[in-house]
Order: C-alpha cells, then sequence, then structure tokens
C-alpha cells in the first residue's frame, strides 16, 4: 500500500511488520488499544544511513520536513529526585526544556537525558526512539501541532523503518499529554 504521507511505495501495517520492530514497539503494537485501529500505525522500510533529518526528507519526501516528529528523552528534577520523561516535538523544532517542558512534568529543572540512559531505558536504538513502547510509568509530553497532525513520521524503535501514525493517536499514548508550545521553531 501507499503511504499516506512521504514518498513510500510499500507501508504495511505495523501488526504485519512486529519482526522488524524492536521488542518494546512490537509488544505496544500487540497490545494496542489506542483510539484508532492498530492497523492504522504504519510501517515503511528506510536506509539508516539516510536517518538525518536533511537527508531523510531528500530520499522520502520534501513533506516529511512537516510531518515528521523526534522523539528525545529528557531527564526531570524534582525534589532531589531525577526522573525520565519523553517529549514528541516536530522534526523541525526544538524542545523547549527549560519552558514548556519543565512546566509539563512540574520539575525544577529538565535537561536532556544522556545517550545511555536513553537508549538502556527504552530498549530503543539511538535516532529511533518512538513514543509507542516506552516504559509505561514515564510521562510523555506532546506538542499540540503533533498531535493536530493527520498523518504524522516517528520512530519505529531502531534507525531502520518508521511508523507512519495518526496524530490523535500520538495523544492517547499512555502518560500522554498535549502541551502547546512545547517545540520551537528557530
Amino acid at each position: 500500500m501507499r503511504a499516506p504521507i512521504g514518498d513510500f511505495d510499500n507501508a504495511v501495517p505495523a501488526p504485519d511488520a512486529l519482526d522488524r520492530l524492536t521488542a518494546p514497539v512490537a509488544a505496544a503494537v500487540r497490545g494496542w488499544s489506542g483510539p484508532v485501529p492498530a492497523d492504522q500505525l504504519l510501517y515503511v522500510d528506510t536506509d539508516p544511513a539516510k536517518a538525518d533529518t536533511a537527508v531523510f526528507v531528500e530520499a522520502y519526501g520534501k513533506d516529511l520536513l512537516g510531518t515528521s516528529a523526534n522523539c528525545v528523552v529528557v531527564a526531570a528534577k524534582r525534589g532531589g529526585e531525577r526522573a525520565l520523561a519523553a517529549c514528541l516535538v516536530g522534526s523541525s523544532a526544538r524542545v523547549d526544556v527549560n519552558g514548556a517542558a519543565r512546566r509539563g512534568l512540574g520539575a525544577r529543572k529538565v535537561s536532556f537525558a544522556p545517550h545511555e540512559s536513553a537508549v538502556g531505558e527504552t530498549g530503543m536504538e539511538y535516532g529511533g526512539i518512538t513514543p509507542i513502547g516506552l516504559p509505561a510509568d514515564w510521562p510523555l509530553l506532546v506538542d499540540a501541532e503533533v498531535a493536530a497532525l493527520p498523518w504524522v513520521l516517528i520512530g519505529s524503535g531502531s534507525r531502520r523503518g518508521k511508523l507512519i501514525v495518526p496524530g490523535k493517536a500520538l495523544a492517547a499514548l499512555p502518560g500522554a499529554e498535549v502541551v502547546e508550545g512545547l517545540g520551537q521553531r528557530g
């Protein structure tokens, strides 16, 4: 089937691509109970050597610049405690860690989580971390602009392959909260 965004001729329902997903993402797709049926979550195969946003957009479609999102793992500190969380923002935006993320997580300080923590705690590859399949106790902040998109390209848990999902499905993920202004442009 043709994907609803990008230049992908071979999109398959994610439940039919479980063997291509990392374990936590495959488990989340198997147990899917979101506002859209699981077969509306689409998997597309991509070349990991083209994972950089500029190269990716050139290879797979310029429309993806406005319809793709990055999942960033952050560390929130509050009262001497440190907890990990995730933020999902458009691929051309940065996470507002000192403003919207800090307020959304009720934290004193928020910073980007170390690479080892992000990979180790999610069970996903760096550069492919996705909000689908995150640890159940993690907060997930979703930029309102991303949640409003009809279709969003996100990671699949590994650098090879991506998921294309309706924005409303992201807003309904476990622990998700839609936040205005989470992603800052420029």
